[in-house]
């Protein structure tokens, strides 16, 4: 070998060596990165009741699911056991991913906030019986007068976060675009880091983001493991945030929100993000459910599929 060659082959040979090698998990996008759930409201007003809303989620090929505590509160009142459920939930192939609650755990006034501590413990207890380890906590009786302290508000989702830390029932802080508190990305994150508990997660939602005035470029500023649930549905600007309303909800990807960009700035890591449809849409409660329920699960699929070929999640 000429000497001129021996220089090129060092070259190359080092040129190799600045090359970052990727290991084959860096080189390969992640599978699972999200878990496709149904928000039962989708279904619910076709009035199925707790266990019918169940099945038609699992026929329709979900395996995770959100149940709406009022539904089964209803159940339990009309003779129905968390024992039979949970076995039934079993048989379903289904997991209770979260379930969304009313307790008014946020509030100023004394009383009223141990009383949602109260309601929201006893529930704690009944998810833990059945197997759910989330519930949602927004701020439900915060919603019509601005101006809640936030500091305080984080004093007491710590308070109920060493609640749920004990009894196994994480509350998910949950952001409401039509409240006139934590209804922007900024003011659930201010008060999820304030709370300084490890446990602290956020609950959001493409509609409430729109809703509440926030720009899906904030979810960057969301750090990696703070979103356990997120929910996914769509909406069209035609309607602005401050008209728009639960039931003008549509299935995700059919109107005009950035829901790749929003998926895919979730960054799962650790675990997969659970992206649960929730709608209100009064055309799909006049739809058979299960129709709805399967629709709803192949347009989320198309989704994922889109975020994962464009940008190799």
């Amino acid at each position: 070998m000429s000497r001129r060659d021996l220089l090129k082959a060092s070259g190359t040979t080092a040129g190799m060596a600045l090359v970052p090698q990727l290991s084959p998990a860096q080189n390969t996008p992640s599978k699972n990165t999200f878990r496709l759930s149904l928000n039962l409201s989708t279904i619910m007003g076709q009035n199925l009741g707790f266990i019918k809303e169940l099945e038609v989620a699992s026929q329709a090929g979900f395996r995770s699911v959100e149940i709406w505590m009022p539904t089964l509160e209803k159940y339990i009142a009309s003779g129905g056991t968390i024992a039979d459920a949970k076995k039934r939930i079993a048989d379903l192939g289904l997991t209770i991913e979260n379930a969304i609650g009313f307790a008014q755990w946020i509030v100023d006034d004394n009383t009223t906030r141990s009383k949602g501590i109260e309601q929201l413990k006893r529930e704690m207890g009944l998810l833990a019986e059945l197997g759910c380890k989330r519930t949602a906590a927004p701020p439900m009786g915060a919603t019509t007068e601005p101006g809640l302290n936030l500091k305080a508000a984080a004093e007491r989702y710590r308070t109920i976060l060493e609640l749920g830390e004990q009894m196994n029932v994480i509350p998910q802080l949950e952001m409401w675009g039509h409240s006139k508190n934590l209804h922007r990305v900024a003011d659930v994150l201010f008060v999820a880091a304030e709370s300084g508990h490890a446990k602290a997660r956020l609950l959001l939602d493409v509609f409430h983001i729109y809703k509440g005035g926030s720009s899906h470029e904030s979810l960057h500023l969301v750090g990696e493991n703070s979103i356990d649930i997120f929910h996914i549905n769509d909406y069209v600007t035609s309607i602005k945030p401050d008209q728009i309303k639960d039931a003008d909800r549509i299935y995700a990807g059919d109107g005009e929100a950035p829901i790749d960009k929003i998926v895919h700035a979730l960054k799962p890591s650790a675990q997969p993000v659970v992206l649960s449809l929730e709608l209100f849409n009064k055309q799909l409660y006049a739809q058979d459910p299960l129709v709805v329920a399967k629709t709803g699960l192949e347009k989320m699929k198309a989704v994922v599929k889109r975020v994962n070929a464009q940008y190799k999640v």
